[in-house]
């Protein structure tokens, strides 16, 4: 079993010291994966509920600094050698698909096949409405651009026709290191999970409240993937808990979670950063258990 730790991009994260010192020191203590999530706007008192809280409201201040993501892992790719990256999540619906398409493979690419893409339908509708994107219909929009954005890393040139996207005979190069990257989901809501058997390489389930929660969707996602002629085995697991314990690691290797990621804020001074690294390090990684699993998600 793998740990990852999602801390960069935000807040005292959304320093460019801080990035350089936290990838440097989680690099060198054995962590598996750098996680980096995406909001393009924040609204002050959004209508719209955040689905992984009880209240219904994001923890994150809405005056907050919050980098892109793929810039943020771009720093961090550069600052170490091996560790994965891992976007988590961006809002695929509200980005260009072609764009993304480049902008994952030339990530990919400049950090050695290391990229994991971690990709949400979003909850935000004021986020939507300010960038001119339909809230209605972005699950089926999110299907379509992963399809057009595979279409784009495996063929040239390539061409690809629906209602929200439409190319003719394109080539988008780079190409990804491996010939594509893997494509991990968020969401924890019946439909997230039906998604993520359907066409995705994984899940990151995020803010989840307990093991027998995790259990709940995996016995979900088993199901959905069998109806899918997909093995759920195939697919990468990885879990943020709520009030993450060293203790509920046994039993998460037992229902097939592959990473559990911790979600923490980094220190503000970058010479305390090796520190606050090195504590979380000792208090998990002696207890995760060695996996036969790759280090980083493979594409079925």
């Amino acid at each position: 079993m793998r740990l990852g730790l999602h801390a960069l991009g935000i807040g005292s994260g959304a320093r460019r010291e801080i990035i350089d010192a936290v990838a440097v020191a989680a690099e060198a203590h054995g962590f598996a994966t750098l996680w980096a999530g995406e909001h393009v706007v924040m609204v002050d008192e959004p209508a719209s509920r955040f689905s992984y809280t009880d209240n219904g409201a994001i923890a994150v201040p809405a005056a907050a600094d919050w980098l892109d993501p793929m810039i943020t892992l771009s720093f961090a790719a550069a600052a170490t050698h091996h560790i994965t990256l891992a976007t988590g999540v961006v809002l695929l619906p509200e980005h260009n698909p072609v764009i993304m398409a480049k902008q994952v493979a030339s990530l990919d690419r400049l950090s050695n096949g290391r990229l994991v893409f971690g990709i949400g339908i979003g909850w935000c509708r004021e986020e939507f409405q300010a960038l001119g994107v339909p809230f209605a219909g972005r699950a089926a929009r999110t299907a379509d651009y992963v399809e057009a954005m595979r279409t784009l890393w495996h063929t040239d040139p390539a061409s690809y026709h629906c209602d929200v996207v439409d190319f003719e005979n394109i080539r988008v190069n780079p190409k990804p290191l491996a010939g594509s990257v893997p494509i991990i989901l968020g969401g924890n809501s019946d439909a997230a999970m039906t998604r993520i058997a359907a066409w995705g390489d994984g899940w990151y389930g995020f803010n989840l409240d307990n093991v027998a929660t995790v259990a709940d969707r995996l016995a979900l996602l088993d199901r959905l993937c069998r109806d899918n002629g997909r093995n759920r085995t195939d697919l990468t697991i990885a879990v943020a808990m709520r009030d993450p314990d060293p203790d509920q690691v046994q039993a998460l290797q037992k229902l097939g979670v592959d990473e559990v990621v911790l979600v923490e804020s980094p220190p503000s001074d970058p010479a305390h950063v090796a520190g606050w690294v090195d504590n979380l390090a000792h208090r998990w990684i002696p207890i995760m258990p060695s996996r036969t699993a790759p280090s980083a998600p493979t594409t079925p």
